[in-house]
């Protein structure tokens, strides 16, 4: 267990993820939280890194800083999202083992598993079968930040964890037009349609793919959690073991945001991944589930999109 006056370091806080983690560990009485800008400390920098390591000395890390995009923002920048999440988070878990930390927790994505994984994916289906194409330099990285994790702890007994999340969303999300994920783009689309009083809003492929979504804040609780209760080489899945159709999705969000034009289709562009689930199993025998059901997740997003000022250049 994390003492209450532990040296923490988050990094990414100002990300989704990050910032959801500062607001839990506040929440349950942490209080020696340490942070750091990108313009203070540049992640993708080893030197930079191993002196800010060697100043501070924390005795936890939650490494949830990454480069993160949707789907066209990872087919346009594929090199970028290799190099800068890998050096970044080798980095990181390089420098945190080199000083003595006493538990890092390293933040990945379900997208590391097989295209065609068994649904619900298990954390065993990792590297069983090709990735899908789309995220593939994203999740190379990932796949590597987790495996450097396991072999610090097999080669020198490092507690060094991994945690693998479903689809997010929540406050301080990305709202960008074409650079945000699926659930946050739609927030935005069917606001700004609203807004414009537009009769029909058009989304990609047939609305079939089935998908998982989990509220950031229900994340951040299973982050801090499992940094007190788990240790292993295997990651931990964090999702809410219940899926919906994009279709059901696009009429929650519009529902919620209040459009009531008509939804097309554009079956020109693709689906994406048919159905894309995560075994959640593990955490719940730990003890962990989540607490935030989907309606009221968006309910709670579009409040916090309605009251970012900066979301169009997001």
């Amino acid at each position: 267990m994390m003492d209450k006056q532990a040296k923490i370091y988050v990094a990414g806080h100002r990300g989704m993820v990050g910032s959801a983690i500062v607001r839990e560990l506040q929440r349950q009485g942490y209080t020696n939280i340490i942070t750091r800008t990108r313009q203070e400390l540049d992640l993708t920098r080893q030197d930079a890194v191993e002196a800010f390591f060697a100043a501070e000395q924390p005795e936890y890390v939650f490494l949830a800083a990454a480069k993160v995009g949707g789907i066209i923002a990872n087919q346009s920048a594929l090199a970028d999202f290799m190099y800068e999440n890998m050096m970044l988070e080798m980095n990181v878990i390089h420098a945190a083992w080199k000083n003595g930390c006493k538990k890092l927790q390293f933040l990945g994505s379900s997208c590391i598993y097989p295209r065609l994984a068994p649904q619900p994916m298990p954390e065993s289906c990792l590297l069983t079968s090709a990735l899908e194409p789309t995220n593939e330099a994203y999740a190379l990285a990932k796949i590597s930040g987790l495996k450097y994790c396991e072999y610090l702890n097999r080669q020198y007994g490092a507690d060094f964890i991994s945690v693998m999340p479903t689809n997010l969303y929540g406050p301080n999300d990305n709202y960008h037009p074409t650079h945000s994920h699926v659930l946050p783009a739609l927030i935005r689309r069917f606001h700004e349609a609203k807004e414009a009083d537009l009769p029909t809003v058009t989304c990609w492929g047939d609305g079939s793919p089935l998908r998982e979504f989990l509220y950031v804040d229900d994340l951040a609780n299973c982050c801090v959690y499992l940094m007190n209760h788990y240790s292993g080489n295997e990651t931990v899945n964090a999702g809410t073991g219940k899926e919906v159709s994009i279709r059901e999705l696009t009429e929650i969000v519009a529902k919620v945001v209040g459009y009531e034009g008509q939804i097309l289709w554009d079956t020109t562009k693709p689906n994406g991944t048919p159905r894309k689930l995560l075994d959640v199993s593990k955490a719940t025998a730990l003890g962990w589930t989540y607490r935030t059901d989907l309606e009221n997740g968006v309910r709670l997003t579009y409040a916090d999109f309605l009251s970012n000022p900066m979301r169009a250049e997001r």
